[in-house]
This record gives C-alpha cells, sequence and structure tokens, in this order.
C-alpha cells in the first residue's frame, strides 16, 4: 500500500511540472532573449567612469564601431617620414653587380655547302658596294697591285691580258679592260675586271684552286681615272660574244659579306642557276649594250689635173 501511494505522489508532481512550463515546440525555448545589461553608474569596478565604451556604444545604437585609432589627431607625412614609419613611396634597392661570366667560347659558322670559297682580293683593306646602281656586279675598292685570287676552285675560262678599251669607242666588250674569268666547281662564272696584270701561268684550261693569285688590282678599261678597284662579277658560262652576261648577272655582295666575314662556305651556286632558269642561258642584252657611234672619215675630194693645152695641140 505504501509502494502505490508513492507511485500516485511521483504522477502528481510530474504533471504538475509539465503543465508549469511554457508552451511551444518540444526542445526549442520559446523564453525571450536577454542581453546583460550594463552596470548602474557608481557600481562598476573601481576606476570605472560608468560611462559605456566604445563597443557597447555602438552595440546600443547600431552604429559601426570605430577604428582603434579613433580619437588619435591627423599625422601628415613629414610627421611619418621625421618619425621612421612607412610614408608609401618605394624603398630604392641597393644596385646589384651580376657576376662576370665566362668569356665567349668561339664557334665556327655551319658549313653550308661543300665548297670552299676566298673573297677575291687577298692581303689588302677593300671596300665595296652593297647595292645595285646599274649593273648586278661589286665594285671593290683596293690598292693598285693588290692580289686579285680565285674565289674557288674551278678552270680559267677567259683572259684578256691586253687593255684594248677606248673611250672613243666605248665597246661594251672592252669596258673591264684586263680581265680574267673562271668556271668553279659549283658551276659559276666568276669574272675579275679592270686588272693591272694578269698573272703569270693563267691561261683558258688552266686548273686553279681558290686564294689563288689570277691577277693584280688595276684601272684599266672604263675604270681610267675612276680609281683602281676590281670589277666583281657572278654569271654562268656562255661563249665570249654573249659579253653581256659575263659582265654580271646576279647581285654578289652577300656572299663577299659572308666570306668576308668568316664564312667561307656560303654559295652563290642555287642564287646563279635560279637566274640562269628564269632568263635563258643566252639572254639579249639590255643594258650599256651600245658602243658609242663612230663618226665616217670625210672623204677630201682629190682635185683633178687637166691637160696642158700646148701639149693638146701638139696631138
Amino acid at each position: 500500500m505504501r509502494t502505490g501511494r508513492l507511485a500516485a505522489i511521483a504522477a502528481t508532481v510530474l504533471v504538475t511540472a509539465a503543465c508549469a512550463a511554457p508552451s511551444g515546440v518540444a526542445g526549442i525555448s520559446t523564453l525571450a532573449t536577454t542581453s546583460p545589461q550594463a552596470p548602474p553608474s557608481g557600481t562598476g569596478a573601481p576606476g570605472d567612469t560608468g560611462a559605456p565604451s566604445d563597443t557597447e556604444a555602438s552595440s546600443d545604437t547600431g552604429a559601426p564601431s570605430p577604428s582603434p585609432s579613433a580619437g588619435r589627431g591627423e599625422i601628415d607625412a613629414a610627421t611619418l617620414k621625421s618619425s621612421g614609419e612607412p610614408t608609401g613611396a618605394a624603398t630604392p634597392r641597393p644596385k646589384v653587380t651580376p657576376p662576370r661570366g665566362d668569356e665567349p667560347i668561339p664557334v665556327p659558322p655551319p658549313k653550308v655547302s661543300r665548297f670552299t670559297y676566298a673573297f677575291p682580293v687577298k692581303g689588302c683593306r677593300v671596300s665595296y658596294a652593297r647595292q645595285q646602281l646599274v649593273l648586278p656586279k661589286s665594285t671593290i675598292w683596293a690598292g693598285k697591285g693588290c692580289a686579285f685570287v680565285a674565289p674557288v676552285g674551278g678552270v680559267v675560262h677567259e683572259v684578256n691580258a691586253n687593255n684594248r678599251w677606248t673611250a672613243s669607242t666605248d665597246h661594251g666588250a672592252d669596258r673591264e679592260g684586263r680581265f680574267v674569268s673562271i668556271i668553279g666547281d659549283d658551276g659559276v662564272r666568276y669574272l675579275g675586271g679592270h686588272l693591272d696584270a694578269v698573272a703569270q701561268g693563267i691561261r683558258p684550261g688552266v686548273r686553279v684552286s681558290a686564294g689563288q693569285v689570277l691577277g693584280q688590282v688595276g684601272d684599266s678599261g672604263n675604270a681610267k681615272g675612276q680609281g683602281t678597284n676590281l670589277y666583281f662579277a657572278l654569271s654562268w658560262s656562255t661563249s665570249s660574244k654573249y659579253w653581256w652576261v659575263r659582265r654580271g648577272m646576279v647581285d654578289p655582295w652577300t656572299y663577299l659579306d659572308a666570306w668576308l666575314s668568316g664564312n667561307p662556305t656560303v654559295s652563290p651556286a642555287a642564287r646563279v642557276a635560279a637566274e640562269r632558269a628564269a632568263v635563258g642561258a643566252a639572254p639579249p642584252c639590255r643594258t650599256l649594250c651600245a658602243s658609242k657611234p663612230q663618226k665616217k672619215p670625210t672623204r677630201k675630194p682629190v682635185p683633178t689635173q687637166t691637160a696642158d693645152p700646148s701639149e693638146v695641140r701638139r696631138g
């Protein structure tokens, strides 16, 4: 009996507690949320003035919190500079000297053909034109007597050891004065004109090697009085009657530059072959072709002698 009475009392207590709880969804409190209140004035810790702090004031008014520097006066750039604080200007970096590298290693130029070439003037200081003026050739200025050498190995093709040019006739075939031409092993004809002399032993059919002396630089032909130079031209083999082909068909200075600057394997063979295919083996002359017109000598009348009248009467 006593046990049953205790159970009834416990049940009554539980029902009473349930009825006293606030209504709402189970597990979620419906009580209003309260914030801790600031202590009343005069009741704070020692030294507290009772005024709300910056953070507390912003919580009450909803205004954004002031920055930590609130209350500090304006500081100008001069003050920052004098105080040592950064002003935003870039700090100059110390000059860095790169370490000295090793000396460059000389590398030979690439070999671009199987032929080895030589600059056509040997042992002398030279200069030459790098643009076409009238004909596709180059004038290589050098001192009188400088050596004209074979640009590549080959066979001597034409030799003119006599200066037949005269200003009165200006024959095109004679304008280069004394000259030597060779047919190189690369198929290109090389002409050196305005020579002062042809080297001994140089004649058609003679085999020569690159760098072999063919003659000496001079001013023969129509270079007379213009300064000593080598008339240098590239073409292909033709009969001597096509003298305008011999005097130059392809600009040579690209190859002169390569041979002089240290690449002896740059070859004009492909360029010369392409030009021959384009214009033909014996194209007509188109520039500086005619000689000077020659005046026919006037025949002076020969006076006729009349017979002596006395001889006529005697007859």
